[in-house]
């Protein structure tokens, strides 16, 4: 294919720099799995693949596995695949979420569907999936294929739950911590279990780990929510504003909504129930989650999923890459500054 993902790009810096150093060989090796595996004869596939493949994601969720299988001590094989899995798994969903959320932009460049249409992201996404369970099989863990196929039905049921909600300014904060376990935080706690599954961990072990990605998922969502309000397209890799131009509703939506007068009740249903959006609408938004704080405190939310997925480690002694993950928990929270 000729396609080479500069190591550093797909990894990114800052506060992820230590567990990106730490998984740079491992990395390496993921990354020629990924190549390959989004190979096909039809030439379309690894074209709609690798442009979103080669756009500078961070590859956090294949390092997080890496970097678990790493924590426990397992020196076998299986984690390379199976972190090139649960990235596949997770290319499906963003090519698959830009088709249903109708998005121009991923990763601040055209989504795949604004260049080869909605039927081919679809298609591709599910010939991604289809690559990713054939590696699970080839690793041969039964137990971690019971998790990540697992992760892969929650996570299509927390996309129809969105979708359910997609409009309804009835939706709670339960309604949509519920919606984000699955559609996010899942993935993110499947790619940190199976790594002590490999290296054949104690039970407290597998489930340490599993907490710590399943409350780092919610966090990185609820920052992620917050920046579509408060934050730059550059952050986002989208444009900012997406969430309420799509009528979404997210947790800085519901506590605006909750905390606002009648009147105010009424802009939101008419901006996101209706969809009768006009210029200023969305500066009405944003003015309003500051003026009851509702993005002040889906930030204090995500600080508080933070520190749970940071005590989640404490079972682990001192090492390299347990300070690696604890890093990743600051990267995520720090998104949004």
């Amino acid at each position: 294919m000729g396609l080479v993902i500069p190591f550093e790009e797909a990894t990114g810096s800052g506060d992820i720099a230590k567990l990106a150093a730490l998984a740079r060989g491992d990395m390496g090796r993921v990354n020629e799995t990924i190549l390959s595996r989004a190979d096909s004869r039809v030439a379309m596939i690894p074209d709609v693949a690798n442009h979103l493949i080669e756009s500078g994601g961070k590859r956090l969720r294949p390092m997080m596995t890496l970097a678990t299988a790493a924590l426990c001590g397992y020196t076998g094989q299986g984690h390379v695949k199976l972190a090139a899995s649960v990235e596949f798994m997770h290319t499906a969903t963003l090519l698959h979420d830009d088709v249903v959320d109708e998005s121009d932009l991923r990763r601040g460049k055209l989504a795949a569907r604004m260049l080869w249409g909605n039927e081919a992201s679809v298609l591709v996404g599910d010939f991604l999936l289809g690559q990713a369970f054939r590696m699970m099989v080839e690793v041969g863990s039964l137990p971690c294929l019971d998790v990540l196929s697992t992760a892969a039905t929650v996570i299509a049921e927390g996309e129809v739950m969105q979708l359910a909600a997609a409009k309804d300014t009835s939706t709670t904060e339960d309604d949509y911590l519920a919606v984000i376990r699955a559609k996010t935080a899942a993935l993110f706690a499947a790619a940190c279990e199976v790594g002590p599954i490999l290296a054949d961990r104690p039970k407290a072990e597998i489930a340490a780990c599993r907490a710590y990605g399943m409350n780092l998922g919610i966090a990185f969502q609820l920052i992620d929510d917050a920046l579509d309000y408060g934050g730059s397209s550059q952050k986002l890799g989208k444009n900012t504003g997406d969430d309420f131009r799509e009528g979404k509703i997210t947790l800085p939506v519901v506590l605006s909504f909750r905390r606002g007068p009648e009147a105010e009740r009424a802009f939101w249903r008419k901006a996101l129930e209706a969809g009768e959006i006009v210029e200023g609408d969305l500066d009405r938004a944003i003015g309003l989650m500051r003026k009851h704080k509702a993005i002040e405190d889906t930030i204090e939310r995500a600080r508080h999923y933070g520190a749970m997925s940071r005590d989640a480690l404490g079972l682990f002694p001192a090492s390299d890459w347990k300070d690696a993950l604890l890093d990743v928990v600051d990267f995520c929270i720090d998104r949004a500054h």
